[in-house]
């Protein structure tokens, strides 16, 4: 786009000051405006310029062939260049040589614009045999990133991977290969498919994602299956009470832990559908689990799971609240699932910064935290404001009466 954009805004540099007349303005859409003719949009390259070549370039604008037949011959590689980037009709059946074609790609490359240079590898790759072709692109990185995004955008997988395979980019060709999946519909296949990526050569990193996508949908193929019976049979509260309003295959895992969250939150580790079970096996770090759980559970308006949540035990017995993402944060996700004010400010106290605590505990008239954190930084004059803020005759009033007069 960069590239497309310069050479759109210096378009008059390129063109003699004798040709200016006739020079075409070109929308951001990569179309000629103002003209009656307009030629096509080279956004649409893959469509128009599939492998007929550059012969469908602008087929419903050329001139009768003998407006031109006597001078396109004398074009040299940079003229036509110039002339394609003007929106003009150009044939590159002239350029028969490999070192014609050669100077022609080097020249569309050195003028900065994307379609033009898409343009002439389309007809090289017609006229070229595959191996010249890809030899000749190693050596020219911008021409040969144009080529392989144009590749991926048409839809040629074969040649796409015949060129990395050429350039010895192992894992590219695995990556390639893997996208594959996104076109099979059937879940199974799907599964399937998968399940053979995890031996291409992709890096041990990537390796233990596609394995990590491959047990997930094994697992959700599982839980599908499980759930779409227990909603059939009517046989379980949750699901009669809040029936699904999509089907988990081919979720991502957050969503897939959502949803375990919500319908299977209290199920023993030792099932697939459970969240500990889903947490342990794809190693999902603390605090995106509390704030997943923190969520689905917060929705239900589960309280009690949302206080167990953040409640651990020290080894002599003892309990308190901790929490990895922060108090602030649980405060803010209980409010937008409308919790109510006190389960609100039992979270609020939890805030350690004071000045975050009244922040919150203001907004979310927290007036109970309000007065303690008050009372114990013994500002008196706070205190006294904020009472204009609280109900007259309210126990909210009372309370601040009563430390205030305690000297």
């Amino acid at each position: 786009l960069k590239e497309s954009k310069r050479a759109v805004n210096s378009l008059r540099d390129i063109v003699d000051d004798d040709d200016d007349d006739d020079l075409e303005r070109v929308s951001w859409s990569g179309e000629p405006v103002g003209r009656r003719n307009k030629l096509p949009s080279f956004q649409s390259l893959s469509d128009a310029l599939s492998d007929t070549g550059v012969k469908n370039y602008a087929p419903e604008l050329r001139r009768p062939k003998a407006e031109y037949k006597d001078y396109s011959s004398d074009w040299s590689p940079k003229d036509t260049v110039r002339r394609m980037q003007r929106g003009k009709v150009c044939s590159l059946e002239r350029f028969r040589s490999l070192q014609d074609k050669l100077v022609l790609l080097d020249e569309a490359v050195a003028g900065h614009d994307g379609n033009v240079i898409t343009a002439v590898l389309i007809f090289l790759k017609r006229t070229l045999r595959r191996e010249i072709l890809f030899r000749e692109l190693e050596v020219r990185q911008v021409a040969l990133c144009h080529l392989i995004h144009f590749l991926k955008e048409a839809g040629e997988q074969k040649l796409l991977l015949d060129l990395l395979r050429f350039l010895d980019r192992t894992e590219e060709v695995a990556l390639s290969q893997y996208r594959e999946h996104l076109n099979i519909q059937d879940v199974e296949k799907r599964r399937e498919f998968l399940k053979g990526c995890i031996g291409l050569p992709f890096s041990a990193e990537d390796t233990s994602h596609i394995q990590d996508h491959y047990t997930l949908l094994e697992r959700q193929i599982i839980i599908e299956a499980n759930d779409r019976h227990l909603e059939t049979a009517g046989q379980s509260e949750v699901f009669r009470k809040y029936p699904r309003k999509a089907s988990i295959l081919n979720m991502p895992l957050v969503t897939t832990l959502f949803y375990s969250c919500f319908y299977h939150y209290t199920e023993a580790e030792g099932t697939f559908s459970s969240p500990t079970n889903l947490k342990k096996t794809f190693k999902i770090p603390d605090k995106q689990y509390v704030l997943t759980a923190l969520a689905a559970r917060a929705k239900l308006r589960a309280w009690d799971d949302v206080d167990a949540l953040f409640t651990t035990k020290n080894w002599l017995g003892y309990t308190k609240k901790k929490a990895p993402i922060g108090f602030h944060r649980v405060v803010e996700i209980l409010q937008r699932n409308n919790a109510p004010v006190q389960v609100l400010q039992e979270y609020v106290r939890l805030v350690e910064d004071v000045e975050t605590r009244l922040n919150l505990a203001t907004k979310y008239k927290c007036h109970d935290v309000v007065i303690e954190t008050y009372k114990d930084l013994k500002d008196r004059i706070q205190l006294t404001a904020y009472k204009c803020k609280v109900e007259r005759g309210s126990a909210e009033e009372e309370k601040i009466n009563s430390i205030l007069n305690n000297m």
